[in-house]
Parts: C-alpha cells; structure tokens; sequence
C-alpha cells in the first residue's frame, strides 16, 4: 500500500509534468449586466493539489488608510504575507479585526505611521476602524498562486495555468451566498472563458465608498 504522502506527490506531480498552459479569463456581471469589481477568482485542482510554486500574486501588501478610508477595498495576499497599514490622514486610526482567520488590533496610530501585520493562515479578514465606523475593507489571503481581482470591468484574467480539472471559485464581500462565494468546476483547455451571474447586496449605508 503506498503512502498516502506519496499519493499526494504523485498527483501533484502529474499536474505539473502532464499538464500544458492553458489561460483563462472570467468576466462577472450582476443581474443586469453591470460589471463586478473587487471580486476575487482562485483556482484549486480538482484533485491532487497545485506543485509547491512562488506565489504569483507579489508585494509590497499595503492597506492604506487615507480619506478617511482604506485603500484598496480588497487587497490580495498569499499566506505568510506581511501586510504593511500606513496612516495617511491627519488624524490618527485605530484599526482591528475580528475574524477567524485573523484577529488583531492596531491601536491609535497617527500620521504618517506604519503598521504591520502578519497573515498567517487562508481565509477573508474584515477590517474596521474603531474610530471611524464608516470604514469597512477586507484582505483575501490566498492559499493558491492561482488567483485575481476583477478590474473595473468586471474582468480577470489568468495566465499560463495548467491544463487540467479546476474549481473556479468567486468570492465577493456582498454576494448573496453561503460565505459570500460561489465556485463551479472547469475543465481547462487552451483558452477558456467564463461568464458568472452574481447577485450582490446592497453595501452597508454608513460606508465610506470602495476604493480602488
């Protein structure tokens, strides 16, 4: 009986010898075909897992907060990434999160300072200023090099991928579904394009708008 680390090897080990690129691009749209931005795609194998690769999404992670609110509204980060807050306003913040993958507080900071924080485990971190309630963003940390935020077309592009059986999964902080994600599975070939229909809530009312 082989070892089922073995196992795991070798299948990880057929995607990256068996495989040839492929690329895909994934355009979301609402209901009525409005383009969705800072919606994040990642891609997992069907099966096996993806060969040990340097992530392709790279640094400097920078959260600002400037306007009175955080720039970008999403910002992507593989696992392991330190992520820097640097206050650009003339008024100091107080930044904090509570979720699962990532809690921790930075206490009041002024201008011109930096944070930093290190993001350790996969999952979406929403954060919160404790001073200014208006302020709401989120940092996606990713445990695929396979992933993207859609731009303001509602397009994301991924290149060179390997051939092979994908989840194509969309995450994003006001869909109307479990976890605010929705995936389906995709065969890749060549080139392959995919359209989601998403259904979005509306944004909280007291927001400071999404920034970049």
């Amino acid at each position: 009986m082989k070892h089922p680390n073995a196992l795991a090897f070798a299948s990880a080990c057929l995607i990256a010898t068996c495989a040839t690129a492929a690329d895909l691009s994934v355009d979301l749209r609402t209901a009525d075909g409005r383009p969705v931005r800072d919606a994040v795609v990642t891609l997992y194998p069907q099966s096996g897992s993806w060969p040990v690769t340097t992530p392709r999404i790279t640094g400097p992670f920078l959260m600002k907060q400037e306007g009175i609110q955080f720039h970008p509204f999403v910002l992507l980060a593989p696992v392991g990434a330190t992520v820097g807050f640097p206050n650009l306003d003339k008024v100091r913040h107080h930044v904090y999160s509570f979720s699962a993958a990532k809690r921790f507080e930075l206490k009041l900071f002024g201008h011109e300072d930096t944070r930093t924080v290190v993001f350790d485990k996969p999952g979406v971190v929403a954060l919160g200023c404790n001073i200014h309630d208006r302020m709401l963003a989120y940092i996606d940390v990713i445990d695929t090099p396979y992933a993207a935020k859609s731009d303001d077309r509602g397009h994301v592009d991924l290149k060179g991928v390997p051939d092979a059986a994908v989840t194509v999964k969309v995450w994003h902080p006001f869909l109307k579904a479990v976890s605010q994600s929705v995936s389906r599975p995709v065969s890749l070939k060549g080139a392959t394009h995919e359209v989601f229909a998403l259904e979005l809530k509306d944004p909280p009312a007291n927001m400071s708008g999404m920034a970049g």
